[in-house]
């Protein structure tokens, strides 16, 4: 490259680093372009509920693409380029796809349709570090949105998280049982026809009636919801040659959520269809325990202990506890198996940002990123224009309705929730 064409890299860098939101895809586009020759961006942000795929140039634009953008983000791992294809409107395109994921993002993914059919991998690299930089100057311009509707969008995200985790394994479990009826060899061909029918009827059945029961209903004792999990288990372990084994809480008339104990049963499901994707597992064992305010649902297997971080099912599973409040710890232990483990609050899902949107009233939410940079009263009130007495008088608004006693408690929740601090532009001097 010329020392001219770097002159002119190093502008259109500059112009994306400046760049608002709805430029951000075609800026890249014009600086990708340079060493990968494309037809088209596709891009999946786990950060925007309203329309999480995006399109620039020549790129489909139908239901196809929100899924192939789905199977992709459980595929590239931020930091690694990945090449292959895509499937949409028909036909299959070549495609180079890089992840981001800076420090408070839910992660993006970045799909170039190349023109030729195999681009050189150092082309990858060059598309990574740019969205790297891409993705870091989204997360800025994000803090500036205003802090009602990021909240609101941060919680969106999370329930969209924990219903997707529902419906991926309800389907996934519903599909493992029929196969397992089909391909066992203790049914003849007509009692696996039946077995299968009549678990995929009553898949329809709970489609169409108890989605939303499962999600929103009433209390349940531990023992009620630890034997509504076993029902479903069972058959979908019936025809597998791995032995189930149950250990439900001792503290079985308790009282739970409806939200923890259908999150424990959504969790629990993961967990073992992830576990069944392994070769080599002879026992699964699960057990539930009521301690110190939270629900502990711990999965163990006997398998080979390779599950990491980075799987697609333990990743899923993760985001699912985590929109949930709930603790999410994994341990594999190379030729003993994998234990994973999710204490779940019986107070259903901690604090939310949605939370804080209702608790809060916008200017006290204004207040409250201004804390979590570590600003004082006099800077906060230069940057909104009103007086140091109103800034105290928010923050012990602040402090009463989060019930902590300290500015940097009320900071701590903050973070916890996702809130960052204003843009740095704003924060000079502070």
């Amino acid at each position: 490259m010329r020392p001219q064409e770097h002159a002119t890299v190093l502008a259109q860098t500059r112009d994306l680093l400046e760049a608002p939101l709805p430029e951000i895809l075609p800026r890249v586009s014009a600086i990708a372009g340079a060493v990968l020759p494309h037809r088209g961006l596709l891009l999946q942000s786990g950060d925007c509920v309203s329309v999480p795929v995006r399109s620039h140039g020549d790129a489909p634009d139908c239901p196809e693409t929100v899924a192939e953008m789905a199977r992709l983000a459980g595929l590239v791992e931020p930091g690694r380029p990945w090449h292959g294809e895509i499937s949409v409107a028909g036909a299959v395109l070549p495609v180079v796809a890089v992840a981001s994921a800076p420090p408070g993002s839910a992660g993006s993914v970045l799909a170039a349709l190349p023109t030729e059919p195999s681009p050189d991998e150092a082309a990858g690299d060059v598309l990574q570090r740019l969205w790297d930089l891409a993705a870091a100057h989204v997360m800025i311009l994000n803090a500036q949105v205003e802090p009602v509707k990021l909240s609101r969008s941060h919680v969106e995200s999370g329930d969209r998280a924990r219903l997707i985790l529902e419906l991926t394994d309800a389907h996934a479990a519903t599909l493992g049982g029929v196969l397992g009826a089909l391909r066992s060899g203790q049914l003849s061909d007509a009692a696996a026809r039946r077995t299968a029918a009549d678990i995929a009827a009553a898949a329809m059945v709970d489609l169409r009636s108890a989605t939303g029961r499962e999600r929103h209903g009433g209390a349940e004792t531990a023992g009620t919801a630890f034997a509504r999990m076993t029902d479903k288990l069972v058959l979908l372990m019936r025809y597998n040659d791995a032995e189930l084994e149950l250990d439900p809480p001792e503290r079985a008339d308790q009282v739970l959520p409806g939200e923890v104990a259908a999150a424990a049963r959504a969790l629990v499901r993961g967990a073992v269809l992830t576990a069944l994707d392994q070769a080599g597992i002879d026992r699964i064992r699960i057990s539930w325990d009521l301690s110190d305010g939270a629900l502990r649902v711990t999965v163990r297997d006997d398998g080979p202990g390779v599950l990491a971080e980075t799987d697609t099912g333990v990743r899923r599973i993760a985001t699912a506890a985590a929109a949930l409040g709930a603790q999410f710890d994994l341990d594999a232990v190379p030729g003993w198996g994998t234990t994973v483990t999710a204490r779940i609050p019986l107070g259903g899902a901690a604090p939310r940002a949605a939370d804080l949107a209702e608790r809060l009233n916008p200017r006290e939410i204004d207040v409250l990123h201004h804390l979590v940079g570590g600003h004082r009263n006099r800077r906060i009130a230069e940057v909104l224009h009103i007086s140091e007495h109103t800034v105290k008088f928010h923050v012990a608004n602040i402090l009463e309705k989060l019930d902590v006693a300290s500015r940097g408690e009320a900071a701590a929740v903050a973070r916890e929730l996702g809130f960052v601090a204003p843009a740095r532009p704003e924060s000079r001097g502070s």
